[in-house]
């Protein structure tokens, strides 16, 4: 399978290393308008190529290198600094996506081709990236909460002492600062998650409960703040995302994609089943009526941010 990757700054070229890794794909096409970073890191990452999988890397100095890809992935865009929010990039990225998603649909096959969105804000930048290319909106995806999701499996295997294989619990909604956890659905193994901790006896009060959401939320933040940006989780969560369409997995995530017709419909996470063709299904979690109340709310938030550059 042949890929293209937009953007190979430090979040593209650190997907392009994970979907390398992957030995899933036989060919990755690095575009950039900076021809010379493209040309340095296609160089690069075929050294890096050569102690692994055998993948033909190419560095892209116009669209028409990218045709023949199946799935393209846009991780083009300003990326967030020290200090700001996800939604400080609203107006920037949303003209790099009104830039760069025409030319990528002028050369593939619109009837079979896949776009998967990494650029902030997430959602803003998923439901712009439908509209723009007019494709079915089950292969427009953003990773969405998926790198939410994994943080707070991480942090609640940590506090309740077992694997995050067997942590089944998401986040939702918004990839931002309006991201609800769905404790209602959480499970360890084949039990709630309350009935896990009452049978481990570990405690899990709400102000436990508010504390990890809040670091769910802010872990970009510190992260930024520590490292100057975000990458190698979102890498491994976009190659995640990859294999998942690649192999057909019908594999349940929570990515991002425009949900219904109506003129109203947002881009929001959910848990979804993805698989060749992209969203194969959308499933509604059971949720308090805390979680569905912040779950509209962060519907909300959306709507009216895209509305802003509709």
């Amino acid at each position: 399978m042949k890929i293209a990757i937009i953007g190979v700054g430090t979040v593209g070229s650190a997907v392009a290393t994970a979907v390398k890794n992957t030995g899933f794909v036989h060919e990755i096409v690095l575009f950039d308008r900076d021809a010379v970073r493209a040309r340095a890191a296609a160089e690069d990452l075929g050294h890096a190529a050569s102690f692994g999988f055998d993948v033909k890397i190419t560095a892209a100095g116009n669209y028409r290198a990218i045709r023949g890809s199946e799935i393209v992935i846009i991780a083009a865009g300003a990326n967030q600094r020290p200090g700001e929010t996800r939604m400080d990039l609203l107006n920037k990225n949303a003209m790099v996506i009104a830039d760069v998603v025409p030319r990528i649909m002028a050369n593939v096959d619109a009837k079979h081709v896949k776009i998967i969105v990494l650029t902030n804000p997430l959602d803003v930048m998923v439901m712009l990236a439908q509209k723009i290319s007019k494709l079915p909106p089950a292969r427009v995806l953003g990773t969405g909460t998926m790198l939410d999701s994994a943080r707070l499996r991480t942090i609640l295997s940590h506090h309740l002492g077992v694997s995050t294989q067997s942590i089944n619990a998401y986040v939702i909604g918004e990839h931002g600062d309006s991201s609800v956890v769905d404790w209602t659905s959480a499970t360890v193994g084949a039990l709630s998650l309350d009935d896990f901790c009452r049978q481990m006896k570990i405690s899990l009060p709400m102000s436990t409960r508010n504390t990890i959401s809040h670091r769910v939320r802010n872990a970009a933040y510190e992260i930024i703040r520590g490292r100057g940006a975000t990458w190698d989780g979102i890498g491994a969560a976009a190659s995640d995302l990859l294999r998942c369409i690649i192999n057909d997995e019908q594999r349940i995530l929570t990515v991002s994609t425009v949900s219904g017709v109506s003129s109203n419909a947002v881009a929001v996470s959910l848990p979804r089943i993805v698989g060749a063709n992209g969203v194969v299904a959308t499933l509604r979690p059971r949720l308090s009526t805390a979680e569905s109340a912040a779950l509209r709310r962060s519907e909300k938030i959306i709507r009216k941010n895209y509305d802003l550059i509709a």
